[in-house]
């Protein structure tokens, strides 16, 4: 994900909005332009994955983050949850959890003789599943209707979740043994797939160096991390993402590329509408982050990797072949007609 050239070329539909508008959306914008700040404060590098949870937040959507031990995912999501002054809570995904351990369930009260329901982890405003592929598809299905629907239900009554609510799921690309693939009907659920990479050397020196000083990971108020904005202004700039506008030629572009990967020899499934849908949605953020009201190509073509990748399935033969779904998205973007 790198940032969009901004650049006369694109397609521009409305103007900037003026006056007390325009002031009152830049200073929303800068409170999330500050999160980054607040987050570097606890993790270093991991730019990309700051970024791709705050686009979750402001279209509604879920951040799967894959990556190998040891890469701050937990303390990614905890400083992110510190500066927006939003609740969060970690669930270790193990073969024995059960469906009730995520949603809630129900306890019975002996005094009263009834029984009540207990809330489970996942009310909560930022939820982190570490690795949700070590537990079994009946509890990775439990997440299903919170995350579509953002309620649970127990014993026939719907119980909305909180508002706003994201579920960031880790997963290791590397140890597959004891593993729940995740069915391609829950890795549609997800908004983005974000690799984390190793540190880069002099990354990895200032974390070590960190760690040196008297840096603790559980102590996010000793390392300086503040709160920044809050819920309602999650709430606040998901109205004014949803105002961002797309030219018709840029809604057509977002089309074309998701029925190249139905067409490409190298996948055996496309992606769907729905994955489009995510793509135009996701854009919309990253435009306005980028502090724009309108979405250009670039910013299709930033963001088309990440929302795309685990929407599709490459055909084995590929994979023998040593291609790679990242490497057949490129090859797309590359010769997909881009609308000037």
């Amino acid at each position: 994900m790198t940032e969009p050239h901004n650049g006369s070329q694109h397609i521009q539909e409305n103007s900037a909005p003026t006056g007390a508008s325009a002031q009152g959306q830049h200073q929303l914008r800068e409170k999330f332009q500050q999160v980054r700040v607040e987050v570097a404060k606890a993790v270093v590098g991991q730019d990309t994955a700051v970024t791709s949870v705050l686009i979750g937040l402001l279209v509604r959507g879920h951040v799967l983050l894959e990556g190998v031990p040891g890469v701050a995912k937990t303390l990614l999501v905890r400083a992110i949850s510190a500066s927006l002054s939003l609740d969060t809570a970690r669930v270790q995904f193990t073969p024995d959890l059960m469906p009730g351990d995520v949603t809630g369930s129900l306890v019975y009260d002996s005094t009263t003789g009834d029984f009540s329901f207990r809330e489970g982890p996942v009310f909560t405003n930022l939820m982190l599943a570490d690795e949700i592929n070590r537990t079994p598809p009946k509890t990775q299905a439990s997440l299903l209707e919170a995350m579509e629907e953002r309620q649970v239900s127990v014993d026939g009554i719907s119980r909305p979740l909180p508002d706003p609510f994201l579920v960031a799921a880790t997963q290791n690309p590397i140890e597959y043994e004891g593993t729940y693939p995740l069915p391609e009907a829950q890795l549609d659920r997800f908004l983005l797939k974000v690799h984390l990479d190793l540190p880069q050397r002099g990354e990895e020196i200032e974390v070590i160096r960190r760690h040196a000083a008297g840096f603790n990971p559980s102590d996010l108020a000793g390392a300086g991390v503040t709160p920044v904005a809050g819920a309602a202004d999650v709430i606040a700039a998901r109205a004014q993402v949803s105002q961002v506008s797309i030219a018709p030629e840029v809604l057509a572009y977002v089309v074309d590329l998701a029925r190249a990967t139905r067409e490409t020899p190298s996948f055996q499934l496309g992606v769907s509408p729905r994955g489009a849908t995510a793509l135009m949605n996701a854009s919309r953020a990253w435009a306005w982050l980028s502090g724009r009201d309108f979405i250009t190509p670039d910013d299709i073509k930033a963001l088309a990797p990440a929302c795309l990748r685990h929407r599709v399935t490459l055909r084995p033969e590929a994979a023998m072949d040593g291609v790679s779904i990242d490497d057949v998205l490129q090859s797309i973007l590359a010769t997909v007609p881009v609308p000037r």
